[in-house]
């Protein structure tokens, strides 16, 4: 399949009703076209009925620029965001967020981004205790496919405020653990996946999605067991999950 057939399959995935990661027009999804180019949900789409034409292609340097400039309104920054897109005679608004999709595709080094709002996850991520919630690790097959830790974004408004905080939180993610984060938390908001494929990116969103329900399970009994940072570390590193991660991959990659 294509880039953008890929995309569609994977964003309707994540869309469907039954999974409850998003419901209306909420979340968006992204994949990388080349160097220069990627794929984003374009505004008002619903992700699970979405076909090709709810994309738009976006150029990285004009997207990205956006951030490098202060003080623009919102209206500005939407016109941004059409003049960014390309093959577009349609005139489809991209995704206010695009600019993370943006960031999340090249510093985040991902190919194809899923954003999504999964009651599980915000149940989490809009409570009192949602950074201590997320602190640590619970089960072995969270690190396998989510990776060692996720980043964590306090809540800014959606936007170009929260792709500079994602990139900041990439950057620092990088230097604490040596890799790039395979999930975002955003407070109050919701979660991105960032992966390889798109399978990777349906995985990561649903394995992170059963980590919610346990942590929220755990303080009906005192509150979550975290592993110790040296069996994280084990588990990350054991070359028997090396070998799980690349089955899985290979088996996405045959889907895809």
């Amino acid at each position: 399949m294509s880039t953008l057939q890929t995309l569609t399959e994977m964003s309707r995935n994540l869309g469907r009703p039954e999974h409850d990661y998003v419901i209306l027009g909420e979340g968006n999804t992204s994949a990388r076209v080349d160097d220069d180019t990627f794929y984003v949900k374009a505004s008002g789409f619903n992700l699970a009925s979405i076909e090709a034409e709810g994309f738009v292609k976006v150029r990285f340097d004009a997207a990205l620029a956006i951030l490098d400039e202060t003080g623009l309104s919102d209206g500005e920054v939407k016109n941004r965001l059409l003049a960014a897109t390309v093959d577009n005679p349609a005139q489809r608004w991209p995704s206010v967020e695009t600019t993370f999709h943006a960031v999340c595709l090249t510093v985040g080094q991902a190919a194809f981004v899923g954003h999504t709002h999964p009651s599980a996850v915000n149940a989490i991520l809009c409570s009192q205790q949602a950074e201590a919630a997320v602190a640590g690790r619970l089960f072995p097959d969270e690190i396998v496919v989510c990776g060692a830790a996720p980043a964590f974004v306090p809540y800014v408004d959606p936007g170009t405020p929260l792709a500079l905080e994602i990139r900041a939180a990439l950057f620092r993610h990088a230097d604490a653990y040596g890799e790039l984060p395979k999930v975002i938390l955003m407070q109050n908001h919701g979660m991105i996946a960032l992966g390889q494929s798109a399978g990777e990116v349906e995985r990561i969103t649903a394995m992170y999605v059963k980590t919610a329900r346990v942590i929220a399970g755990t303080f009906a009994m005192g509150g979550p067991r975290f592993m110790t940072p040296e069996n994280v570390a084990r588990i990350h590193a054991r070359p028997d999950e090396h070998y799980r991660q690349r089955i899985l991959e290979q088996m996405a990659k045959r889907q895809d």
